[in-house]
């Protein structure tokens, strides 16, 4: 698959996952996050601040190349991935503090983004790499960020049932669009991404498991519901990964820095359905429990 045709998929596909956001998401769910915001604030301030943290220390750590460093940290960037809500519901989560903080870090990802990028690129690079906050790259990743979340929700509000149906189709199709996608990012680099397959492999994992621990006991810790700490355990843990290979190759025209976000989108669901699975299954116990016995009356 030729560069120039993956520079024209990934927009499409980042479009096509963020539209499918947007279909899921209502003011209210906004109105509600603003009402009651702890768990939405704890979970931002995991996204934003210690994920990239993490991610920073996990590079040093196993002192990965440059590129693929700056790569690491543009997933750490990424704000929630939309099959969150899908993994929270699965586990008993709160599905709506996850299309809300997801909506919210999306909007939140365009200030900091370019400033993670920048910070990083400067460090793994040299001072003379960064790419600024020229207005044209945001703008491109407004335009595929966010404009399809807001004409989501417009779809949602305008054709409520026609969006009803079509949230599992449009799920399908981004999921197969990002999978044709990576593929295509992947071949462009093969060599490098073979040389540094298992590191890779290692911190991706890593890194997903440190967003699931964290994104459950911080919340935890504040005395957040069981279930609202189970959306941000979803949120942190799955990040948006075409994001990062957006900016990646159509932004910063480096299919190397595309790679580990692209081992991330393949390997993260391994924990993450793993953890999905016990949760359901504490979930599903906690109700047993709770639930009322008969009483012999006799």
């Amino acid at each position: 698959m030729s560069l120039t045709l993956i520079s024209i998929l990934l927009p499409a596909a980042l479009g096509i996952v963020m539209f499918g956001l947007g279909l899921t998401l209502t003011v209210s769910d906004l109105v509600r996050v603003f009402k009651a915001p702890k768990a939405a604030v704890i979970a931002l301030v995991c996204q934003l601040l210690v994920l990239p943290a993490i991610a920073f220390g996990l590079v040093l750590l196993f002192d990965l190349a440059p590129e693929l460093a700056v790569g690491m940290m543009l997933l750490a960037a990424s704000p929630g991935g939309s099959s969150a809500s899908l993994f929270s519901h699965l586990a008993g989560g709160d599905v709506a503090l996850n299309i809300s903080v997801t909506a919210i870090n999306s909007i939140i990802a365009l200030v900091t983004f370019p400033i993670v990028a920048q910070l990083s690129m400067a460090h793994f690079l040299g001072e003379g790499q960064s790419i600024g906050l020229q207005p044209d790259k945001l703008i491109q990743i407004f335009a595929t960020v966010v404009l399809p979340v807001v004409l989501g929700m417009w779809v949602r509000h305008r054709f409520t049932a026609w969006a009803e149906r079509m949230r599992g189709t449009v799920k399908i199709a981004s999921i197969v669009v990002l999978a044709v996608v990576i593929v295509g990012a992947v071949s462009q680099k093969y060599q490098v991404l073979l040389d540094n397959a298992g590191a890779l492999a290692v911190i991706t994992l890593l890194f997903c498991g440190c967003g699931l621990t964290i994104g459950y006991f911080a919340p935890r810790a504040f005395h957040v519901s069981p279930e609202q700490a189970i959306a941000s355990a979803m949120e942190i843990g799955i990040h948006n990964a075409v994001l990062a290979i957006t900016v990646a190759i159509s932004v910063l025209g480096n299919e190397t820095m595309a790679i580990p976000a692209a081992v991330y989108g393949i390997l993260m669901y391994f924990p993450v359905v793993l953890v999905a699975y016990l949760f359901a299954r504490r979930t599903r116990a906690g109700h047993l429990v709770n639930q009322p016995r008969d009483v012999d009356m006799a």
